[in-house]
């Protein structure tokens, strides 16, 4: 082979190199939650978070939580749930939001989005997502304790509670069987005396909650956070 095709082969190679470096930059740049997760790296560069904290990842029932640390003053919190996120956006910014905080505990809040994605999106198919940021966590972060707080029942998202009931449920029973592992049920303490869902805890869109219903998953949730 001369020297000019071994030539041309190099440039060849190289301009593909940057043209993949390129295209995935592009891509990364135009993906859903980019500019959040950007966000969180310059607030973090700014203020380092605190390490050895308890984590919030999920969707924007953690997210909408801005004042989280008044309603558990007596443990350090770093929020990074992000709006509109589903269990494989968690999964696609494990790197992002999970591991550069090393966490001493983990709450995850994530599930009902991906239920709300699309009416084939199954309980079970949730639970296997939830069980693939499970694994991904433990693989990395061994000995640090998981829990999941369950899926609300949304007044809006109502069609939707029998599969909630039913990922739940699934995620619950494996969660049973391992180690440094809580599942916080939210569901039922969401619902009054009559078998009503409590709707006076939500805003107006019937989907986030307001300060009452933050101050009810305080009191739920407080008794398994680590000191």
């Amino acid at each position: 082979m001369n020297k000019n095709l071994l030539l041309l082969q190099s440039k060849i190679s190289i301009f593909l190199i940057c043209f993949i470096c390129f295209t995935g930059k592009v891509v990364a740049q135009n993906s859903p939650f980019y500019k959040e997760i950007q966000a969180f790296k310059k607030l973090d560069s700014i203020k380092p978070p605190t390490k050895n904290a308890i984590l919030l990842i999920g969707s924007s029932s953690f997210k909408n939580w801005v004042d989280v640390q008044n309603y558990f003053p007596l443990f350090p919190i770093v929020n990074r749930g992000f709006g509109g996120s589903s269990l494989p956006d968690v999964i696609r910014f494990a790197d992002d939001v999970i591991f550069p905080y090393e966490p001493k505990q983990i709450l995850i809040y994530c599930g009902e989005n991906d239920l709300a994605s699309a009416d084939s999106v199954t309980a079970k198919m949730v639970f296997n997502r939830f069980k693939e940021l499970f694994q991904i966590i433990r693989g990395r972060l061994p000995k640090v304790p998981v829990a999941f707080v369950s899926m609300k029942p949304s007044p809006i998202r109502e069609k939707l509670w029998p599969k909630m009931i039913e990922g739940n449920s699934l995620i619950k029973n494996y969660l049973k069987k391992k180690r440094n592992t809580t599942f916080i049920d939210v569901y039922s303490k969401m619902f009054d005396a009559n078998g009503e869902v409590m709707k006076d805890i939500f805003l107006k869109d019937n989907l986030h909650m307001n300060a009452k219903g933050y101050a009810l998953w305080q009191k739920i949730i407080a008794p398994y956070l680590l000191k």
